[in-house]
């Protein structure tokens, strides 16, 4: 290390700023760290008093002040030191693999009341004839067997008294009409008393649909006055076959009317008529064949009108 030499002017003048720039430090420090003053801060002596008031104006109401009023010192307030940090609650302990079952509702029990014994009649419906017929045909007489008729009882078919002849304790007959068998359907038949006191079981009168023709009405033959062959589309094979007055069809249906918007046919068994109106047919019909059975004059099958 070099040593000082105080012997030279300017080695001196050195040392002096040196040391003064150090002294200078010092103050500063000093004065940052401590400062020069001794006093503290103190609140100011002349504090005013802070008044409350216990309402506001509302509106355009005159403010309304109390006559009493609260003085609060600053002096007597406190610093309140909330907390920064939330509590650790620890989450409940769960089982990720529970899941709610959904309760199971008993079924309630259906009780199914016990069925009434019905009682037997007192009188018995063995047997009707016929059992059954085709609907439209005409009157015709029921016969009714079975056990214990008199002659106070009656013939019911739906519910309805029919004309009734007494024959004995186990034979009756009734008249049925026409217009109680028109549709086909199941008609019951019971015999009883009219006012129902003593009355049989049922048995069920079978009316089936009659038998009609199988055939299209497509065309007709004649001039314009005369009309005497009519042309037919069998339903079946889309055979076209021409007919005239007096015809029979299928065993059963006789011609009975031709004109250029509908041929009639008469059921030779049972004596219905039927009527069909004239249509196209079909478009790939064949030509004509030959003409069914002709009329034959001394076969008595001619409706009974």
């Amino acid at each position: 290390m070099e040593v000082v030499d105080f012997s030279k002017p300017g080695e001196k003048k050195k040392l002096i700023l040196a040391g003064a720039l150090g002294f200078v430090a010092i103050l500063f420090l000093w004065w940052t760290f401590i400062g020069f003053g001794s006093g503290t801060v103190s609140p100011p002596k002349n504090v005013s008093a802070i008044q409350t008031t216990s309402s506001r104006p509302s509106g355009n109401q005159p403010t309304k002040t109390d006559d009493t009023s609260q003085v609060i010192n600053v002096n007597d307030l406190t610093i309140v030191n909330l907390p920064t940090t939330i509590p650790i609650v620890q989450e409940p302990r769960r089982n990720i693999f529970a899941y709610l079952e959904k309760p199971v509702v008993a079924p309630t029990p259906v009780v199914t009341p016990t069925p009434t014994p019905t009682p037997t009649p007192p009188v018995l419906l063995a047997t009707i004839s016929p059992p059954n017929v085709y609907a439209k045909t005409g009157d015709f007489t029921l016969e009714v067997s079975g056990d214990k008729f008199t002659p106070e009882m009656r013939v019911f078919m739906d519910g309805r008294e029919v004309s009734t002849k007494y024959k004995g304790p186990q034979q009756m007959s009734a008249a049925i009409s026409a217009a109680t068998i028109t549709n086909p359907g199941l008609r019951k038949i019971e015999v009883r008393t009219p006012d129902g006191r003593v009355y049989s079981n049922q048995v069920g009168l079978s009316v089936a649909p009659p038998p009609t023709p199988n055939y299209s009405y497509v065309g007709i033959f004649g001039t314009k006055h005369y009309v005497n062959t009519a042309l037919l589309q069998d339903k079946n094979n889309k055979e076209i076959l021409s007919v005239q007055l007096g015809d029979l069809l299928s065993g059963r249906f006789r011609v009975t009317s031709i004109s250029d918007k509908e041929i009639v046919f008469v059921d030779t068994n049972l004596k219905i008529k039927h009527t069909l109106a004239m249509t196209e047919g079909e478009r790939t019909a064949s030509a004509p064949t030959a003409r069914p059975t002709p009329r034959v004059d001394a076969e008595d099958d001619e409706p009974q009108l």
